[in-house]
């Protein structure tokens, strides 16, 4: 017998991108529950896991790959999970409902502009694919064309009719990428339409989101994510802070906002950098700078010149930190670390690290900022063990 959530999506099984498909939401809670405390309950307490009140249709970035079936049909849509098959979509239950509208769209108009999708075997054809970013609560949109060349026929007419379709885009971006990769996105970018980036608002500052640009793809939850995170910093007005893998500084510029005296972000992106810069000037934030550096030498550089933090938030991707990240921030010595984390099994691994150097582990807490899939999210907050 089919449960609910099954009848919602036909592409389940196929698709492969919604592990939890077989569950209910209470059940799926309960699953991430259990996970996380299975994998970090001997170091603290686990609170309980803060859920989503709708969780459906909550990405706000939203890409599809296009490509022929064998009789020919355009189909767009995302690989499956254990192939490079592409599973055609028109609607998925996760993602925004209008950039999937937007997409089967565009998928349905390229015969009628003479468009063709791009052959990875023979590198020839135009559109590879599409990817869509709404601001939550701007509604801005943005739409990536993909495409393995940049000539682009009939360009002015396609833009013209998409918009007239979805007056609501407010930019448009053809991003060109000819090399045989798995990444979706080459270096080359051309705005078509617009201001060539989307502005969206979370914790109450704006971020610019260009296309290029990691932001959390669950609006509603980062915000709670990221509260929290503050909430375990408890900020006075007097603390040193460094953001540390600070992508386009959302965390530090939440930061200082929010109490911090001085915050320091550190990125290896220059393109993220560039971003963050401009968006501490939207928010005239003037208590943060942002650095283009590796954080673990930038954090020993500090150290060496006798610089102290009071508090590091680490946010590190899915494979965690290193040994020498994480050897920095214990030479830091900072009072607290905020740890927020997209995967606990590798936060166990660094956890243990930083307990055997003198931390102790106060707080957890997991949020499910990924309805229907395997991922938690955590934030944990750790403190210095006194000398």
């Amino acid at each position: 017998m089919k449960t609910e959530n099954e009848r919602k999506c036909p592409l389940a099984k196929k698709c492969g991108g919604c592990q939890l498909q077989n569950m209910t939401y209470e059940e799926q809670l309960s699953f991430k529950q259990v996970k996380v405390i299975r994998l970090l309950g001997n170091f603290h307490h686990v609170d309980e896991i803060i859920g989503m009140e709708k969780p459906y249709n909550y990405r706000n970035k939203v890409q599809a790959a296009f490509g022929r079936t064998r009789g020919g049909k355009i189909i767009s849509g995302v690989y499956q999970s254990t192939s490079h098959k592409i599973v055609c979509v028109d609607e998925c239950m996760i993602e925004d409902k209008k950039a999937d509208e937007i997409i089967v769209y565009i998928r349905k108009i390229l015969p009628q502009f003479k468009l063709d999708v791009y052959n990875e075997d023979t590198r020839r054809g135009f559109l590879r694919h599409i990817l869509v970013k709404r601001g939550f609560a701007s509604n801005e949109i943005m739409v990536v064309l993909v495409a393995g060349t940049s000539v682009f026929p009939s360009k002015k007419n396609f833009i013209d009719n998409l918009l007239k379709k979805f007056p609501e885009i407010t930019t448009v971006i053809l991003n060109v990428n000819n090399f045989k990769t798995s990444l979706v996105l080459g270096k080359e970018e051309k705005v078509l339409y617009g201001k060539g980036y989307i502005e969206d608002t979370l914790c109450g500052c704006k971020f610019r989101i260009s296309a290029k640009s990691f932001y959390q793809i669950n609006p509603v939850q980062t915000e709670i994510l990221y509260n929290k995170a503050i909430e375990f910093a408890e900020l006075s007005g007097k603390e040193k802070v460094i953001d540390a893998y600070c992508g386009i500084g959302t965390i530090g510029i939440v930061a200082a906002k929010n109490g911090a005296k001085e915050v320091i972000g550190v990125e290896l992106n220059s393109d993220a950098v560039a971003d963050a810069k401009i968006n501490a000037r939207i928010n005239d934030i003037e208590n943060i700078k942002f650095y283009n550096a590796d954080a673990g030498k930038f954090m020993v550089d500090m150290a060496e010149n006798n610089q102290r933090a009071d508090v590091v938030f680490m946010d590190p991707p899915r494979a965690g930190s290193d040994k020498n990240f994480l050897s920095s921030v214990v030479k830091l010595s900072p009072k607290k670390i905020v740890y927020i984390s997209c995967n606990p099994e590798t936060q166990k691994r660094d956890l243990f690290y930083l307990v055997k150097n003198g931390y102790k582990v106060k707080k957890i807490q997991p949020v499910d900022m990924f309805p229907h899939t395997n991922h938690v999210e955590t934030v944990v907050l750790m403190s210095r063990v006194k000398d």
